[in-house]
């Protein structure tokens, strides 16, 4: 299935009765507070690094290239050799001053010039000119230690990006009514609930909708199927009906051999369309036995989600498309009416042949719905790749329309999430042995009846008790299974294997549920107060690794501002990964030791910081820490 997005004015009716979104956002997140110069120690100490140092940068440009307005800062992490941020305006700013009477001599020169007129900062430690005016800053460690306190005293939450999005829908998962969820739902839905949880962390309004299949031609086959397996059909439950999967294989199998059920079927359609109350209740109860399949997954996956499913838009469709024909963009064409895209040779069908409507009819009533009814101002559509070509038609057809605005940059905007296959060994789509695809509920239980084995194996059943084993067994499993997902860029296809996203070594879900679970070890084992260590204790970066495991934390707010900008979840895998490893060369250093050191306080400090922010990166990611192995 399929998802949403958002215009800029509905064209449905008058705009006294849907007001235009009008405002069109600047895309680019500005995590530090609204400030021309950082003046006090609060600012300094909010947000993101490369946001804060933005502001200053910012600062500096206006001085120094007064007669080039809006010049944005390029602000970067750098590899530590010069510094940990570098700015690198310079050579383009030379590009654009060069001739124009300026006083400089090259980018090295306007790269010392930016240097000086920095404002003052707490921030910096110092500052330096390299190459062709590349200005290196290192931070001051003084600065890095009370920002990670202030972070542990007022929570994680003070470092979440401020995105210029109020509304964002995120249409995902989207199974078809009547058919099982498979593994060919499981990246939608994992990736869709972590662009949901990130979007959701960065204070925005985030409507999470399941666009599911439960309307069309196909249900007058399956009702009338239903009707003759089950005369007294509301008695059918799904204990009753049993695998959804094989019912509407035999309903479709029925309709395809049997002239005289097909014709009923079509009459059923008819009928249900028509609104009569028996076919209404036998598609009701269809339905509502297909969510309940679907609800033993979402459960597993702690994925929640408003279904508003292809039928509740059905009765927008008819105002849509005649707002769209007023406009004199619905044409005819072949008998179908169509919406005709400059540059394309195949044309949006909005109304087929037979009078009918199809899914471009759906999207269009779905994008203005949630343009003027729901005031979205960005919505993410979740599907696999093969749909991409869809989605540039339809969304080109909106901003023809003018519910959208022309440039990507602007909002309200609208965006197709694309993503890769799962495969099996073989390289091929991921199937059972019988060529079956994998039923999704059967995945996750085996890959939690798998993590329970490890365990039993580990001698944890002597140790722990059965509600322990049983809630950690399913943290680790149903969190390996996303994990293995999501820390591959969404667009490439991935191959599923248990053995490798179970093994507690590597880039797994495994390894580092286990070493956020090592670091709540070490921090019982001080037997201290972490509240009182948190208000009373002080932090301090004075060893080379403390600083590098300090630095890699200060820098989790703007790899979240990365992850949701590009939406790619692995951006956030990457950074959590690369956290644990940072944590394990500091933890492993005999010159780093935490209990009974001189600075104990200190350290046990930065263990709670990177346990803190190890597991808000689980959070986003929709997975359960664990505190004990």
């Amino acid at each position: 299935m399929r998802l949403s997005i958002i215009p800029k004015s509905s064209g449905f009716t008058n705009s006294d009765d849907y007001p235009k979104m009008s405002h069109l956002f600047l895309f680019s997140f500005e995590l530090a507070p609204s400030l021309t110069t950082m003046t006090t120690e609060q600012d300094e100490c909010m947000g993101s690094v490369k946001g804060q140092l933005a502001k200053l940068f910012e600062v500096s440009l206006k001085i120094t290239v007064p007669n080039e307005p809006d010049v944005e800062p390029l602000v970067a992490a750098c590899n530590g050799k010069f510094g940990d941020y570098q700015c690198n305006n310079a050579m383009g700013l030379w590009s654009k001053i060069k001739g124009k009477g300026a006083q400089f001599r090259g980018p090295p020169a306007v790269g010392e010039a930016i240097k000086s007129n920095l404002p003052t900062s707490g921030m910096i430690e110092s500052c330096s000119v390299a190459g062709p005016g590349f200005v290196n800053i290192v931070l001051s460690k003084n600065w890095m230690a009370k920002s990670i306190q202030k972070m542990l005293v007022e929570g994680i939450d003070k470092w979440a990006p401020l995105p210029p999005v109020k509304t964002a829908v995120v249409d995902f998962s989207s199974p078809n009514i009547a058919k099982e969820m498979h593994v060919g739902h499981l990246r939608s839905t994992i990736i869709g609930d972590t662009l949901a949880r990130m979007l959701e962390f960065s204070k925005v309004k985030v409507l999470r909708r399941n666009h599911v299949g439960d309307w069309g031609t196909q249900f007058g086959m399956l009702i009338e199927f239903l009707f003759e397996m089950f005369p007294n059909f509301e008695d059918a439950t799904e204990t009753a009906i049993g695998d959804l999967q094989a019912f509407y294989k035999a309903s479709k199998q029925r309709f395809d051999a049997d002239p005289a059920f097909k014709e009923r079927a079509q009459k059923a359609v008819v009928r249900l369309q028509g609104g009569e109350d028996k076919y209404r209740r036998a598609w009701a109860q269809i339905c509502e036995i297909s969510r309940n399949e679907f609800h033993k997954v979402y459960q597993r996956l702690r994925v929640h989600l408003e279904e508003k499913g292809e039928s509740f838009y059905n009765p927008y469709i008819p105002g849509v498309i005649e707002a769209l024909t007023k406009q004199g963009l619905v044409e005819e064409s072949k008998g179908a009416r169509v919406i005709f895209i400059e540059g394309i040779n195949i044309p949006l069908i909005v109304v087929k042949s037979d009078g009918g409507f199809n899914y471009a009819s759906t999207d269009l009533a779905a994008l203005w719905y949630r343009l003027n009814e729901e005031k979205a101002d960005w919505i993410i559509y979740l599907t696999d790749v093969g749909q991409q070509q869809h989605f540039d038609l339809f969304f080109k057809a909106a901003k023809r329309a003018g519910w959208l605005p022309h440039g990507d940059s602007s909002y309200p905007k609208a965006t197709h999430v694309g993503f890769g296959l799962v495969l099996g060994e073989d390289g091929k789509r991921f199937r059972t042995r019988n060529t079956e695809v994998v039923r999704l509920v059967d995945l996750l239980d085996e890959a939690k009846s798998r993590s329970k084995d490890a365990l039993i194996e580990r001698g944890k059943g002597e140790e722990w008790t059965e509600e322990e084993i049983e809630s950690t067994a399913e943290a680790v499993g149903y969190g390996a299974v996303k994990y293995a997902d999501l820390k591959n860029n969404r667009l490439t296809n991935y191959t599923f294997n248990f053995d490798q996203m179970l093994n507690d070594k590597g880039n797994t879900a495994v390894y580092l549920l286990y070493a956020h679970a090592r670091i709540c070890s070490i921090i019982r084992r001080s037997g201290k107060d972490l509240e009182e260590l948190k208000n009373k204790g002080r932090l301090v970066l004075g060893h080379k690794d403390e600083r590098d495991l300090g630095l890699h934390l200060l820098q989790f707010a703007e790899v979240v501002e990365e992850a949701c900008t590009n939406l790619l979840p692995n951006v956030l895998c990457d950074y959590l990964y690369n956290l644990s490893e940072t944590f394990s060369k500091f933890y492993s250093n005999p010159e780093c030791k935490v209990i009974g050191s001189d600075m104990e306080t200190s350290r046990l400090l930065l263990c709670e910081a990177t346990a803190v922010v190890m597991r808000k990166c689980f959070s986003l990611l929709g997975i359960t820490p664990i505190y004990k192995i």
